[in-house]
């Protein structure tokens, strides 16, 4: 069985320096466990402030979880952050990040899909049932 060093010293690349996201507060889900990327808000214990730099980590991390092992990934924000992530609480993260993400793709196609049904049902109600209109209707 071979050692790291004898296959080579390899490290994940750096944090992109790039266009900041903007982070919001959020309110704190649970008492127990304070998410990564997160910190109890200085005046209200119910809210959870942004940490932009593990966030920014983060996604960095999700990135880099298409070619590396969560073991090598959570050590790796671990180095960049100085904040303690095991390979299963990055798992957890990144599994509920992906569940919020599907799920919002899907309320917004359903939204667009709503928005055109009432487009449609407006344009009955003004009275242009397919070739035909209703008379006294514009």
């Amino acid at each position: 069985m071979f050692a790291r060093e004898d296959v080579g010293y390899w490290e994940l690349p750096k944090p992109h320096k790039g266009e900041e996201k903007e982070w919001h507060v959020i309110v704190r889900m649970s008492n127990n466990t304070i998410p990564f990327g997160y910190k109890l808000h200085e005046e209200n214990p119910s809210l959870l402030e942004p940490i932009p730099l593990e966030l920014e980590a983060l996604e960095l991390a999700k990135r880099h979880l298409k070619q590396y092992s969560l073991v090598d990934v959570s050590r790796w924000l671990e180095k960049q952050t100085g904040r303690y992530i095991s390979a299963m609480g990055l798992k957890k993260r990144v599994d509920i990040d992906n569940k919020r993400k599907r799920s919002s793709v899907i309320k917004r196609r359903l939204a667009k899909r709503l928005e055109e049904t009432l487009h449609e049902i407006e344009k009955l109600e003004k009275g242009h049932i397919g070739a035909y209109s209703i008379k006294g209707s514009s």
